[in-house]
């Protein structure tokens, strides 16, 4: 026997909630079927964890579980069989166990998009609507394949950022290693050198002295303050004003907010693009786009967007209150909605985004490898001039002597 929990509507339509013992999820469907109650969601106790471990699946699992799916689908595979191909050919043990539960799902009766939704923290949100979108409307097919392209072209962007910032983090991190190695191991030898030779030590030399000091005998400090500095920052910026004040911050600060900017508009087109030719109503589509932006200032504006919208406004001018979309994003969606193509108006908008966050991610990249040579020659070389000064000095004295 197991014990399920339910959500479910009588003949009336009214919403119903509890429990039942059962053999399986079929059986509980069964019986509760024969009493008029029809099961909306149902699921066993202990599914919370299977859910959570199916959370590790990595977005490139779902890039490709999508891109299969959907070329199945489109070839006339019956679902059901397609689901079974795709779980047994998956490696990753999350994304099985997440597979085996919509399948068993499906097999107990429910909608691919309610079996879907059981997994929502691995899937997301939109992955879930699209589909309900796609067995309402019948291009379940169509919509799949929709879905597919643009899990791959968010996935691809991210890449490119990632790959982008892959150079500067590898040079930064070995600067500073080798900063913090200078400090510990060798300026302490040239320190002890120096107290033997007695004399005054120029300025400079004694403050990296000192500072070499502080390292070596606070270690344990600093890094046990480092630790709690970034995970107090890590829970404020999980609360609300601390995510809106760092994410003002990422669109203000000087040469990444730009990017950023671009980033966040060229997902918020995307999305709201594929979701709207998908069929899904505009306050979901809304409601949908604000998980996916990552960015709490336009989630605030697209709240306004979506209060809007309910009082029978359109999308144009409550986004043009919002300084993160510039004058030209908003008068082609206020075209977009007034011609009613405004589908076509947000696909050219990402795909000029997605242009300019290639170009911008470029000039990046040429414009840090220069300032991250001045940088390592500044910290880098900075050391090495202070270490050096007290015997410059001395052969200095040497000479006039």
């Amino acid at each position: 026997m197991g014990f399920y929990k339910y959500k479910a509507k009588d003949r009336m339509g009214n919403e119903i909630r509890g429990s039942i013992d059962a053999q399986t999820e079929r059986a509980a469907i069964e019986i509760l079927k024969q009493k008029n109650i029809f099961v909306v969601t149902i699921s066993p106790v202990g599914e919370k964890k299977v859910v959570k471990k199916g959370s590790k699946v990595k977005r490139a699992e779902i890039v490709t579980f999508a891109r299969q799916m959907a070329t199945m689908i489109n070839a006339g595979l019956p679902i059901l069989e397609a689901l079974t191909i795709l779980n047994n050919q998956s490696e990753n043990e999350g994304m099985k166990k997440t597979l085996a539960g919509v399948i068993q799902r499906v097999e107990s009766g429910f909608s691919l998009a309610d079996a879907f939704g059981a997994y929502q923290k691995v899937f997301g949100p939109m992955f879930v609507n699209m589909i309900h979108a796609g067995e309402s409307s019948g291009k379940l097919p169509l919509i799949m394949g929709r879905l597919a392209g643009y899990i791959e072209s968010i996935d691809t962007l991210n890449k490119k950022i990632k790959s982008a910032m892959m150079y500067p983090v590898i040079v930064t991190s070995v600067c500073l290693m080798i900063t913090f190695f200078l400090i510990v191991k060798v300026i302490p030898v040239f320190a002890k050198m120096y107290t033997d030779f007695g004399g005054d030590l120029p300025l400079p030399t004694k403050v990296l002295i000192m500072v070499s000091d502080v390292v070596r005998n606070g270690l344990p400090y600093i890094v046990a303050l480092g630790v709690a500095g970034f995970f107090l920052f890590r829970k404020w910026a999980r609360t609300d004003a601390g995510g809106m004040i760092l994410d003002q911050f990422k669109l203000k600060v000087p040469i990444f907010g730009i990017l950023v900017q671009k980033i966040v508009i060229s997902r918020f087109a995307k999305t709201l693009s594929v979701l709207i030719t998908s069929g899904i109503p505009i306050l979901s589509a809304i409601d949908i786009v604000k998980g996916v932006v990552g960015n709490k200032v336009v989630e605030g504006a697209l709240d306004k967007t979506a209060k809007a919208v309910r009082e029978g406004e359109g999308i144009a001018v409550p986004l043009s209150m919002a300084p993160v979309f510039p004058t030209m994003v908003v008068k082609m969606i206020e075209v977009g909605e007034k011609t009613g193509n405004l589908e076509d108006m947000l696909d050219k908008l990402a795909e000029y985004y997605d242009n300019e966050v290639n170009s911008t991610i470029a000039g990046l990249t040429s414009l840090i490898e220069p300032l991250l040579i001045v940088f390592l020659g500044v910290v880098i070389g900075g050391i090495m001039i202070c270490m050096f000064l007290p015997i410059f000095k001395l052969s200095s004295v040497l000479q006039n002597g």
